[in-house]
């Protein structure tokens, strides 16, 4: 049997917040339906996509599992964390009358009869309008703030409601600790009333505009990821932004969105775009209509969902769309205006890798130390296969970025990988290639107990010097493999928390080439499904233990709430026999040494006793579970935290000079307000901030590398031993370079 190449995708980890918050959130970004048909029914499409999710998963994931009663048993718990994972809509007499279903959801798959499924979504969105409700009556009658009693807010352990009477008062305390925030913020009690019944009305409308996509996703992601946690189901629309997301491209405008009220608006626009490029859009500007084509009809979008709104303007390129706004400096009244634009291809730069330089001082020396930041690691596969010479990839980017720093004279390179969550395998790999000569770089085991070495066969480094990468808890799969090769050859030094520890790869399944479907237009959606379980070259896997750096900075304390070893379904660590690979240095021989240096640096710096002191004020509010609803109390832990956080200020102020965090004193206090409650001028200024805040890690990330580039000028020996190949130079590698390791033969689609 023959089968079809297929690039491995090494996926992004996803996290997934309970559906009461994450999916009726999500409701003002899937696809617009003018009113759903209650109850919901799963349409026959939906039905077949569940089945042929179940053969795949039950005959070709890497740790098949049938679907039986016992897999129906952890759906049925999956699927009501998602619904409900704070336990605030069901009751327990509700949960007793679905209990038959712990055995029978296997069966609804099979029989691709969904409706048991349906009917709890159904009665999920019942439960959330009657709250809601009664919560908008409450605030009529306001509150007693001078009572005694505590609200205990993370419900994730807690049992759910025994009855109407237990859940009611749940709902009053949640609703008495909503206008508590913002009467400490300074609220008067009618503007606290009206934000308010807003708020919870604004959930209303969109738990309403709920439908039969978003139960049968819901449902879906309760299958998939009870298998493991990186197996997934992504509906059409899910399918198309993960695409997006892999090539950093899509055609369209070039304007980032967001739901405000019943607007969608305009909050960012991207450069070079059509929008951007016409001078007439700002950020804050509402979304009227929109009309296909120079005279197709303005439809009316006001209170849509904001990706239908997306799906409306995004389009091929080359075609026209009309917009009709009203500018951000105008009122509800205001001119509207109309603007016509032609569509093209948009580059999703702030995606990409990106470089900066950053100059250390230490006496009389300077030293430029060069910083590569990479959110993720992509490719336009599409472009790739079609022989587009200009296709986007993660390693071409960064070989150019690092000719680039090659050129401004740097003299140590940070792979600043911190929060990167993944992507490409091949890229993964073949981005390793860029500072090794050549070598496998990862193994990677079918679910048969098939080893595959990949690696790099291509000669040369495109930088040979010192460098480091930098990583977090935020670090997962493709970085992982990236710093697990990085530390294994000794080419770096890896500093920073152990990454997510997540060791497995994914493959896309694109289930309407096996459905029974007449349509053009994808019905099925995809499945992404765990198929292999990568390797360090060393024999060890990243699976739950991740990369330990080689120099560990402070933990956040998250690895408890957040990491593969978080998931009661991760696959277990195992270890399999090292790859034919040698070290290229030994970077033990001045590891201790720079360790050294680090520790007293770091105890004499006023920026790392700061850091270290709002990390451990961050752990003290993280780990609360309950608050006081008296009004005197909270005022005195207010004025308490007030004061800790104009400490905090004042010294971000005395030690960088900057006003970032300094000059918007309301700006880090609780101001009892959701995120689109926020107006959009203050929320772009915080990221602004944000960005012109110290980086403390980073910065003592490069004098690590100061340090480094130090001992080896002084110390000729030293240098033959930690430098690549002895501090031999190797040939360059070409900007437009890459790897075709990753092509591996699918094991579904055969022919």
């Amino acid at each position: 049997m023959k089968f079809r190449p297929l690039l491995i995708l090494l996926l992004a980890l996803t996290v997934t917040g309970t559906y009461a918050q994450s999916a009726v959130d999500q409701a003002a970004g899937n696809q617009h339906r003018k009113a759903s048909v209650w109850p919901l029914q799963p349409t026959p499409s939906e039905a077949q996509a569940a089945q042929l999710s179940a053969r795949f998963l039950t005959r070709f994931h890497y740790d098949a599992q049938p679907l039986d009663d016992a897999m129906s048993a952890r759906i049925y718990k999956a699927y009501f964390k998602l619904l409900d994972g704070e336990k605030v809509f069901f009751t327990q007499a509700d949960m007793d009358k679905f209990a038959p279903l712990k055995t029978r959801l296997d069966d609804a798959i099979w029989n691709q009869d969904l409706s048991a499924p349906f009917a709890v979504f159904d009665l999920y969105v019942q439960r959330a309008v009657g709250r809601m409700t009664f919560a908008r009556e409450l605030l009529k009658k306001g509150f007693d703030f001078s009572k005694d009693e505590s609200y205990t807010f993370d419900r994730k352990k807690a049992d759910w409601p025994r009855d109407q009477a237990a859940i009611d008062d749940l709902w009053r305390m949640r609703t008495k600790n909503d206008w508590l925030r913002l009467k400490l913020a300074g609220k008067s009690d009618a503007d606290i009333r009206k934000t308010l019944d807003k708020r919870y009305t604004g959930y209303i409308e969109r738990v309403r505009q709920l439908d039969s996509q978003d139960a049968f996703q819901t449902f879906m992601t309760a299958y998939a990821e009870t298998t493991d946690p990186h197996t997934d189901y992504l509906g059409p629309r899910a399918a198309e932004n993960f695409d997006i997301a892999m090539k950093l491209s899509l055609e369209g405008i070039g304007a980032q969105l967001q739901s405000r009220d019943d607007y969608t608006m305009i909050a960012k626009l991207i450069p070079g775009g059509p929008a951007i490029k016409s001078g007439k859009f700002k950020p804050g500007a509402r979304i009227l209509a929109v009309g296909q084509g120079a005279s197709g009809p303005l439809v009316d979008v006001v209170g849509w969902r904001i990706d239908d709104v997306t799906a409306l303007i995004r389009g091929k390129k080359g075609t026209v769309v009309r917009l009709e706004i009203l500018p951000p400096d105008v009122g509800q009244d205001g001119k509207h205006e109309l603007v016509t634009l032609v569509r093209d291809k948009i580059k999703l730069e702030d995606a990409a890798a990106s470089k900066k330089i950053i100059e250390i001082k230490d006496g009389d020396v300077t030293r430029k130390i060069g910083v590569i930041d990479l959110p993720s690691f992509y490719s336009d596969f599409g472009a790739r296969s079609e022989g587009d010479k200009n296709y986007r990839s993660t390693t071409r980017d960064v070989a150019k970025l690092l000719g680039e720093l090659k050129l401004a004279g740097v003299q140590g390179v940070i792979v600043d990988l911190r929060n990167n969550g993944g992507g490409s395998l091949a890229e993964a790999d073949s981005m390793t290639g860029l500072f090794i000569d050549k070598g496998p770089v990862v193994q990677v085991r079918t679910a048969g107990g098939e080893v595959q070495v990949q690696g790099d066969d291509q000669p040369g480094m495109a930088w040979s010097g010192p460098m480091a990468v930098l990583v977090n808890r935020g670090s997962a799969s493709a970085s992982e493999i990236f710093a697990a090769a990085i530390q294994d050859y000794h080419r770096g030094l890896i500093i920073g928390e152990p990454t997510f520890g997540k060791g497995t790869v994914q493959n896309l399944v694109d289930l309407d080439r096996f459905g029974q479907s007449d349509s053009e237009k994808p019905q099925l959606g995809e499945l992404k499904m765990t198929i292999q379980e990568f390797f360090r070259i060393n024999g060890g896997s990243t699976q739950l233990k991740g990369v330990t750096p080689d120099m560990e900075y402070p933990k956040n304390g998250d690895d408890k709430d957040f990491g593969e070893s978080t998931y009661d379904n991760a696959l277990k660590w195992t270890q399999i026999a090292p790859a034919d690979y040698k070290p290229v240095a030994n970077l033990n021989a001045y590891l201790p040494q720079l360790a050294r240096m680090h520790r007293e640096r770091v105890a004499k710096s006023p920026a790392w006793k700061l850091m270290l002191d709002e990390l451990s004020q961050y752990k003290l509010m993280r780990d609360k579970t309950s608050i006081s609803l008296n009004f005197a109390a909270r005022e005195a832990e207010r004025k308490q935290l007030d004061a800790i956080q104009a400490g905090f200020r004042a010294r971000h102020k005395a030690i960088d000079g900057s006003d970032a965090l300094a000059s918007d004193e309301a700006s880090s206090l609780d101001d009892g307000l959701n995120a689109n409650e926020r107006s959009l001028k203050s929320e772009l200024k915080q990221e602004s901030d944000a960005k012109k805040a110290k980086d403390v890690e980073l910065n003592e990330t490069a004098h690590v590398l100061f340090d480094a580039v130090g001992l080896i000028e002084a110390d000729p020996k030293l240098a033959t031993e930690v430098l690549p190949y002895g501090g031999k130079p190797t040939a360059s590698v070409a900007v437009a370079r890459h790897s075709t390791a990753g092509m591996v033969p699918d094991p579904i689609h055969g022919h």
